[in-house]
């Protein structure tokens, strides 16, 4: 912990999320005061509220996890997505400015379009196909405007002992099913909200802001991270590939979002292990 002989305070908001859990835990071990909100204790669309909280707190950093994940519903509401993810990080970005406090913002690989075959390194164009990733990028673009001390954090395909994920639902499924369809014609990389959290503890330690990709290392199709947590499990469940044609989806999602650590590697930060690593561990951790 940042060594000033005086304890270090922190906000993380959407405490009750899958990596808001494993932050407020992360923190705690590190010896921070930490001040972990949910979206039922604090509304970030709520300005005032935001910055009587973080003013009363007086963060060092705030980490702002809070967010509106469901991708396909907001194709249908995108003013409440855009109300939590942009004008929600508004609020936050303008309070921990007020405050001089650093801020981390969670951000997503749907902010990319998904139609290169390289992986997206931290200077690459942004281009979101969905009202998700739309109002996601918004947030960033508000962190960036609103705030002088920050780090964009894009993470991808988030896995968790927390709430639910697609590791748990491909569990699930197979608890009733011999065989699963999957697609496997969208590639990304798997990350482990633990393995997350742990980086992101390493950031505000640091001075070095800025946007950072941090995912686990690798990548694989959905259907290849299905097949693969069936092995991990040890259950005969067959995992049968599609196209994203024949599971059709309200919100589209980029083909290729594998994201390159790139800032992670030029600022000297370690990059994460393997998702295969990770995996293994998680489900060690759940059994």
């Amino acid at each position: 912990m940042a060594n000033d002989n005086r304890q270090q305070t922190a906000i993380v908001t959407g405490a009750k999320g899958q990596l808001g859990v494993d932050m407020v835990d992360r923190l705690n071990r590190l010896g921070y005061r930490v001040y972990g909100y949910s979206r039922e204790e604090l509304d970030i669309a709520d300005s005032d509220r935001v910055m009587a909280r973080i003013k009363a707190d007086k963060p060092d950093v705030v980490i702002h996890c809070a967010a509106y994940t469901k991708v396909d519903q907001a194709e249908s509401e995108p003013e409440e997505a855009y109300r939590i993810n942009a004008y929600g990080t508004r609020n936050v970005a303008v309070a921990a400015e007020a405050c001089g406090s650093k801020l981390v913002y969670v951000s997503t690989d749907y902010v990319f379009d998904g139609s290169g075959s390289q992986p997206y390194h931290e200077f690459a164009s942004t281009g979101p196909m969905s009202v998700y990733g739309h109002s996601k990028l918004e947030g960033e673009r508000f962190v960036r405007q609103l705030h002088s001390r920050w780090f964009i954090v894009r993470t991808s395909w988030v896995f968790g002992k927390h709430g639910g994920n697609f590791v748990k639902t491909m569990l699930q499924l197979a608890q009733s099913r011999d065989k699963l369809t999957v697609v496997a014609d969208q590639v990304g990389c798997p990350t482990y909200t633990a393995d997350l959290a742990e980086r992101i503890s390493d950031l505000i330690e640091s001075e070095r802001y800025g946007v950072y990709h941090i995912s686990n290392s690798g990548h694989c199709s959905w259907h290849e991270f299905a097949q693969a947590i069936m092995k991990e499990a040890g259950l005969a469940v067959e995992v049968i590939p599609i196209t994203t044609n024949e599971f059709p989806r309200p919100a589209k999602r980029p083909a290729f979002s594998v994201l390159d650590s790139m800032a992670l590697r030029l600022n000297q930060f370690s990059q994460l292990r393997s998702w295969r690593e990770a995996l293994a561990e998680f489900m060690k951790d759940i059994n």
